[in-house]
C-alpha cells in the first residue's frame, strides 16, 4: 500500500503524506517512500520545486508511529533515526526549493521534516511540537540541532524541554513559519510561491541554498569566500549572461540552465 503519494506539475513536485486515519504518523514504510520520491525528484531536471505536506485538514505529521516505535530495540530505534534523517538531509541538501505546506499538526518527527525544508508555509490551524521526552525519548531527525538554528537556542531548549505545542501565529513569531494563511488557501499559495521560485534561473537559486547552508557550518569570512568562489562560478553559466540581456532588453529571460 503507497502512503506517500508524488504528483509533478509542470516545474512543481507535490509529496503528500496519505495516512489519514492515523494523523499521517511517519513509520519506516513512510519514512522510505518519502526518500524514494525525494530520490527520484532530485534527479528530475525539470522539477524546480518540492512541496510536502499532508493529506487531510488535520495533521501535517503527526509525529512517529508510537505503535511501530513501543516495540523496537535499540538497534531498530536507531534504524528509525537514520530515515528520519536521510529524509531531512534530502529535503535540506536537494537542489530543488522544498516548502512545507503545513495543513494541521507537525509534532515530533513531522515537525522536524518541515525543520529541513528551506520554507515552511503555515495553515491557520497548524501546531507544531516536539514532544520526545515525554516518550522518555529526544527528538531523533534533527530536532535537537535545526530548530535552535532557527529560533533560537533558548526558545529551542524550552519548547523540547516542556513539549509544549505552539500555534501558527506563535511559529510566525519566533520565525518557525514563513507565513501563515487560511486552510483553504495553504496550497493555492504553496504553489503560486512555488511557480515564483521556478521563474527565476534555478541553477543560481540552487547555489544560493547551497550557499546559505553552508554559511551555517563554518565562520564569516570562510563563508564569504566561498560565496565569491560560487559567484565566479555562476558568471560563466548561460542563465548569467540570458538574465542580464533580458535584463537590459526588458523582455522576461528564458533560462535554460538546470
Amino acid at each position: 500500500m503507497e502512503l506517500v503519494k508524488l504528483q509533478i506539475e509542470e516545474e512543481i513536485a507535490i509529496v503528500t503524506i496519505d495516512r489519514v486515519k492515523s494523523m499521517n504518523a511517519l513509520n519506516n514504510q513512510v519514512y522510505e517512500e518519502i526518500i524514494a520520491h525525494l530520490e527520484a525528484i532530485r534527479a528530475n531536471d525539470a522539477v524546480k520545486v518540492v512541496i510536502l505536506t499532508g493529506a487531510g485538514e488535520k495533521a501535517f505529521a503527526a509525529g512517529a508511529d508510537i505503535v511501530q516505535m513501543v516495540g523496537q530495540n535499540a538497534m531498530e530505534g536507531r534504524h528509525l533515526a537514520w530515515l528520519c534523517h536521510r529524509a531531512a538531509e534530502l529535503l535540506e541538501t536537494m537542489r530543488q526549493v522544498t516548502i512545507a505546506a503545513v495543513n494541521g499538526y507537525a509534532l515530533g518527527g513531522g515537525c522536524e521534516l518541515t525543520l529541513a525544508c528551506d520554507i515552511r508555509v503555515a495553515a491557520e490551524n497548524a501546531r507544531f511540537a516536539l514532544p520526545e521526552v515525554g516518550l522518555g525519548i529526544i527528538p531523533g531527525g534533527g530536532g535537537t540541532q535545526r530548530l535552535s538554528r532557527i529560533i533560537g537556542i533558548g526558545r529551542a531548549k524550552e519548547l523540547i524541554f516542556t513539549c509544549d505545542q505552539i500555534d501558527a501565529q506563535e511559529a510566525y513569531r519566533m520565525g518557525l513559519a514563513n507565513h501563515v494563511v487560511p486552510q483553504a488557501e495553504l496550497m493555492d499559495y504553496c504553489r503560486a510561491m512555488g511557480k515564483k521560485i521556478a521563474s527565476k534561473a534555478s541553477y543560481a537559486v540552487s547555489v544560493a541554498k547551497a550557499s546559505i547552508n553552508n554559511s551555517e557550518n563554518v565562520d564569516l569570512p570562510s563563508g564569504c569566500a566561498r560565496e565569491q568562489d560560487l559567484l565566479g562560478l555562476l558568471f560563466a553559466t548561460h542563465d548569467k549572461g540570458e538574465g542580464m540581456k533580458a535584463f537590459l532588453e526588458r523582455r522576461k529571460p528564458e533560462f535554460t540552465d538546470f
